[in-house]
């Protein structure tokens, strides 16, 4: 009988960043709708699916949970992970689980790194190459505890450099496609290509038609179909072979609904075959490795990638690859953008250098050490700092030395992959590299002579869509902020302060705050800079108000205002749901009040109910108090997302139409709230 083949499956777990830079969260994103944004979208479609994915029994039912990632190989997004970490811990803790579970087993994680950003490394320079390959390092190490053994290459891009780069931070191996070297193994065992450096590195090359097969044919359809796909890959004649695939993480669940399924099934009948067949050896690459050491010398087609057939052109040209061909769209826009970045990033690389070297033993060192202060330890990059200052440094200069390296991410972020990947400069991509150039601008101290240079470059990036523009439309009107961040958090946790005094101090928005509705100071949580605004709220009318905050000592004309749906999301959320409780408490009748806390109704149908009994009151009952009631019960509502009730209209409608001129003007706030037109 022919021995099975060991089978190796990776998924790369990637998404962009979304985090506004100024904030350090995801805003609300509408085209995810109905989540909030992509990422919560995606962890719900494919994240906590693949690590509990269904297995399917009689009629049906469920038979087993699995967490597929103890038994494939798999890499994160260091800034996904992030992401996961605080938002979705209970996904984050699975995703940590299954490396430890494969460590047991085989000896060896299914986890692999990757750089912190995903940037196309064969464009960037050796200097950055170093930094975001030892940022991914020390993330991988935080999480996993322990060191990595492979590294992903962001869309698989490589060149010679880029192993050399790999090779020498101590990465075994890293994964390729067939395309990416010169003679693939028959058996697809792993190759061993030296750099020209003189540094050996292992390739791990993935069967590519069985790869497309899965991501974008129809093996997902059918598990018996692909595991006998991956059983009959590569000389079956060989002794050793090995068969592996690399797709998207997000094929399974989000590409492809019920893929977590497929994957799951095809893994249990790899383990578990028909009767009189050998099972196949479901491992990952650093097992076989160990056991299978490279002995084929590989010669690298480079630079490569597994997504654009032009080389590495998509993220600089207009080389014909799309995200959607069907539209006709032109990418003229992306060598502009991504000359405009290489002149930003150059200039933020001599700021850095010119004042951290006059704060910091080693500026760039300090640099690379900076991605062991990027968790959730707040206190974490004043210690680096203190730890390589060439004195001891003031406070100011203290922050000021954590602003350059912050800024020295951002200029790392604008190059995330994305921003190029997709079809416009529009794109929630694009728009989120443009951000990370207004944050880093801004930490430079020199806007005044880097926004015109930067933006004057994209002013000859072309959008696809007129109500775009070009790039410097883009920058100046969508990505930079039209009023100062740090104010739009200052005036909504005063509102928070004043409609929720019971608020704790406590982290908002990247800042940690102290005070109360009159005064707030915010702390940077990664900077240490501090910023004290006096603030205050005005013209209440329902949810209608707003917040505002200047620096003190300034005039009433220097405030920064902000009516309440521009809040920052989480205070304007924590408002209204303080507001909500109680105008609950003072418009619902007691029944609706009881039928609430006890789940028999939700407060938008109560709220509609109760408002069109109080319209229909109106013809008796026309006081004061009545109509603040049916004013109160449409702030409900409007807080709830409901819209005006027909029936309230109507009989509001039959009800005025009886009454005398001067009762009528009465009724006009009224009114006006439920939608008609009210005559001078």
């Amino acid at each position: 009988m022919t021995p099975a083949a060991s089978v190796v499956l990776h998924g790369h777990f990637y998404q962009p960043p979304r985090e506004n830079p100024w904030l350090d969260m995801v805003e609300t994103e509408p085209s995810a709708a109905p989540y909030h944004d992509w990422n919560r979208r995606v962890e719900q479609e494919c994240y906590r699916a693949v690590a509990a994915a269904r297995v399917p029994g009689a009629g049906g039912r469920i038979a087993r949970i699995v967490n597929t990632l103890a038994w494939i190989s798999f890499d994160f997004g260091p800034t996904l992970l992030e992401w996961l970490e605080r938002e979705a811990p209970r996904t984050y803790g699975a995703v940590l689980e299954a490396d430890a579970e494969s460590r047991r087993r085989t000896g060896h994680g299914n986890a692999i790194a990757a750089p912190y950003h995903h940037i196309i490394l064969p464009l960037a320079t050796r200097r950055d190459k170093v930094t975001e390959v030892r940022w991914g390092i020390a993330d991988f190490r935080r999480r996993f505890r322990r060191e990595p053994e492979g590294l992903w290459l962001p869309e698989t891009a490589v060149d010679d450099e880029t192993l050399d780069v790999l090779a020498q931070e101590g990465i075994a191996f890293t994964v390729l496609g067939p395309h990416q070297v010169t003679r693939p193994s028959p058996a697809g065992l792993p190759l061993r290509y030296r750099t020209r450096g003189g540094r050996d590195i292992a390739l791990c090359v993935y069967d590519g038609p069985l790869s497309h097969d899965v991501a974008f044919g129809e093996l997902l359809e059918d598990a018996f179909v692909w595991a006998r796909r991956l059983l009959g890959t590569g000389d079956r004649a060989a002794p050793v072979r090995l068969a592996s695939l690399a797709v998207d993480g997000e094929t399974f669940g989000h590409h492809h609904r019920f893929g977590e399924m497929a994957l799951a099934r095809v893994l249990e009948i790899l383990r578990e075959p028909a009767a009189g067949a050998e099972p196949a050896a479901v491992t990952n690459y650093a097992a076989f490795l160990a056991a299978h050491p490279p002995g084929q010398a590989a010669g690298l087609v480079a630079p490569t990638s597994w997504s654009c057939a032009h080389g590495v052109e998509r993220w600089r040209s207009d080389c014909g690859c799309k995200a959607a061909p069907e539209r006709g769209w032109q990418q003229r826009w992306r060598a502009p953008l991504r000359a405009a970045m290489d002149w930003l990033a150059g200039e933020l690389h001599a700021v850095y250098e010119r004042e951290a070297g006059a704060l910091l033993d080693d500026p760039w060192a300090v640099r690379d050490a900076y991605g062991g202060a990027l968790g959730p330890d707040p206190a974490a990059p004043a210690a680096l700092v203190a730890a390589h200052a060439k004195r001891p440094l003031s406070p100011a200069a203290s922050v000021r030395a954590r602003e350059l390296l912050l800024m020295e991410f951002d200029a790392l972020a604008l190059f995330t992959s994305c921003a190029w990947f997709f079809d416009d400069i529009g794109g929630l991509e694009a728009l989120q590299v443009l951000r990370y150039a207004a944050h880093a601008i801004e930490l430079s101290g020199d806007r005044d002579r880097l926004e015109p240079g930067f933006s004057g470059r994209l002013a000859a990036a072309p959008s696809n869509e007129a109500a775009v523009g070009d790039g410097q439309r883009a920058y100046l009107e969508r990505a930079r902020p039209a009023a100062p961040p740090a104010a739009r958090v200052a005036a909504s946790w005063a509102a928070r302060r004043a409609f929720a005094p019971g608020a704790p101090d406590g982290p908002v928005c990247g800042y940690d705050a102290t005070g109360d509705a009159g005064r707030v100071r915010l702390v940077h949580r990664r900077t240490g800079g501090a910023s004290d605004f006096e603030t205050g709220v005005e013209g209440k009318d329902g949810w209608r108000f707003t917040a505002w905050a200047r620096a003190p000592g300034d005039g009433p004309g220097a405030a920064a205002r902000f009516a309440s749906d521009a809040l920052t999301e989480r205070e304007r959320d924590a408002v209204r749901e303080a507001l909500l409780a109680g105008i609950a408490e003072r418009a619902l009748s007691p029944e609706d009040r009881r039928a609430l806390c006890e789940g028999e109704t939700t407060l938008g149908d109560a709220a509609e109910r109760s408002l069109v009994a109080r319209v229909a009151a109106l013809a008796a009952d026309r006081s004061d108090a009545a109509c603040a009631a049916a004013l109160d019960l449409l702030d409900v509502l409007e807080l709830a997302g409901r819209t005006v009730p027909f029936d309230a209209q109507t009989l509001f409608h039959e009800v005025r139409a009886g009454l005398p001129e001067a009762e009528a003007r009465r009724l006009a706030p009224l009114g006006e709230r439920l939608g008609f037109v009210i005559e001078a």
